[in-house]
């Protein structure tokens, strides 16, 4: 009898610690979640991968051998951001496009330089006395690399069209209104980075006559109600929506008013804090996504900011 005791207390331990540290690990584990699709993709596909860095932006573009990384997400997420470009084989980035200096955006930035070759940076002058950010510049240094400002460039990435615009109608103390702007188009599919844009951002474009119209749009600013305005969504006119945010962020993205709208459009959502990592593969007409759509709820963390 005392042995079945003995042994009935060990399993009911076992069992105490296992659920330990599943809830542990639950906890922790913020961002990384890989949709495991990307060994069944030819590298000949279009392919842009939307990182789940958590509570930040990285968005990797590939036609053929051709990359472009437009943000390097949290400084917390760096280490799984570069672990996740090798193993999709990449060696050198032809482009990179930093939107705007927050944390959020350039976190990874520094270590990227350091391990992949980096032929050509897109940044806008605007600048921070962030560590974050002298952590770039200090490795823009020790590899010779200057960054470009871009107003209206347009380049190949081999065979997809791409178009970057600078900021547009920036507010000064605001970093935001600084993002760079990226348009990809690829045969007939056309996807539009947003980076952080603000309304008066959103505006501002629509009044210089922008073609921003799209296939898949990625919502400026993790789905905060500071972007994504009726006149916006409407001008742009997008088939699918990506949000990259993350799970139980304290901002809590994305607010009610933007998923309302995308619901109200009949817009699918895909959002990196629910699906973790998403892809989207082209062949020039049809679009297809490593998983299934998420849903529009808001943000759920209790003590949440307004932005």
């Amino acid at each position: 009898m005392n042995s079945l005791k003995r042994l009935l207390k060990c399993v009911i331990t076992l069992v105490c610690i296992l659920i330990l540290i599943s809830g542990c690990s639950k906890d922790i584990s913020t961002f990384g979640k890989d949709t495991n699709i990307s060994g069944r993709i030819s590298n000949s596909q279009f392919k842009v991968h939307y990182i789940d860095v958590g509570q930040g932006d990285s968005i990797l573009v590939q036609d053929g051998d051709k990359n472009m990384l437009i943000d390097t997400g949290t400084n917390e997420s760096q280490n799984y951001l570069i672990s996740y470009l090798k193993k999709q084989n990449i060696k050198e980035i032809n482009y990179m496009v930093l939107t705007h200096p927050h944390e959020d955006h350039i976190g990874g930035a520094d270590k990227v330089i350091k391990n992949f070759i980096v032929d050509k940076i897109y940044m806008n002058s605007v600048s921070t006395n962030t560590k974050t950010f002298r952590d770039l510049i200090y490795a823009m240094k020790e590899k010779g690399l200057k960054a470009d400002e871009p107003d209206s460039e347009n380049f190949k990435l081999n065979k997809a069209d791409c178009n970057v615009y600078g900021p547009v109608n920036p507010t000064e103390g605001n970093l935001n209104t600084y993002s760079i702007v990226v348009k990809v188009t690829y045969g007939q599919n056309k996807f539009l980075f947003t980076g952080d844009t603000q309304s008066s951002n959103e505006e501002a474009m629509i009044e210089k006559g922008y073609d921003l119209k799209c296939d898949v749009l990625k919502i400026a600013h993790h789905g905060s109600r500071t972007s994504s305005t009726d006149d916006f969504l409407n001008y742009v006119s997008p088939k699918y929506a990506v949000i990259s945010c993350g799970r139980d962020n304290d901002y809590g993205h994305p607010h009610k008013s933007t998923v309302e709208k995308l619901k109200n459009r009949n817009i699918p959502l895909y959002r990196t804090d629910e699906n973790g990592t998403i892809i989207c593969v082209s062949d020039g007409s049809t679009i297809k996504f490593s998983c299934s759509p998420g849903d529009y709820k808001m943000g759920s963390r209790k003590n949440r900011y307004s932005k």
